[in-house]
């Protein structure tokens, strides 16, 4: 059994999407301007290490697990942490493109997102420190499916690539700060 297996997506039609997308812009506009520190959210995930190198995540009442294929010590049960990275990219494109596809007017009757991630292990294996630990390279290829004419859609993609939040992560340096607990 896999995840796909035991999630099931409600079928949304284009209507519904658009009421949704509207009443959820114009409710964090209000927000907002009542106050511009309700704009700042924090998220909160917790990682246990089970297995051999897996680890099961939680995030709120969701929960998934994360491992290696075994050439990298793993059971090879869940995709690996830099393969869950390319996903999260992806699915805040999705959802970023029917963001800003609402708000433009553009029609998207359909959306897929592809994504390429290069990445050296030489630095995860200590062999050389001079290259990079994450990826060096990463592609997207975004597929959509609507009657507009091209020129539309790059417009789309303009105010994609400005407002992806998980995009921003890859293409941005962000501070992290980590701090050991003795348990």
């Amino acid at each position: 059994m896999t995840l796909l297996d035991t999630v099931s997506v409600p079928s949304v039609e284009a209507a519904e999407r658009a009421e949704r997308l509207t009443s959820a812009g114009t409710a964090w506009g209000e927000r907002i301007a009542a106050d511009a520190a309700n704009a700042q959210l924090t998220y909160r995930v917790k990682a246990v290490g089970e297995g051999a190198v897996a680890t099961r995540i939680t995030v709120g009442k969701h929960e998934f697990v994360v491992d290696e294929p075994a050439a990298l010590a793993g059971d090879d049960v869940a995709a690996s942490p830099v393969e869950y990275a390319l996903g999260a990219l992806l699915s805040c494109q999705v959802v970023v493109y029917r963001l800003y596809a609402h708000a433009l007017g553009i029609q998207v009757d359909g959306i897929e997102v592809l994504a390429e991630g290069d990445l050296d292990a030489r630095r995860l294996f200590g062999i050389d420190e001079r290259v990079r630990a994450g990826f060096g390279d990463v592609r997207l290829e975004v597929r959509i499916d609507g009657p507009e004419p091209l020129e539309r859609y790059e417009e789309l993609k303009a105010a994609v690539d400005a407002h992806c939040p998980v995009l921003d992560l890859f293409e941005n340096p962000t501070p992290v700060s980590t701090r050991i607990v003795k348990a």
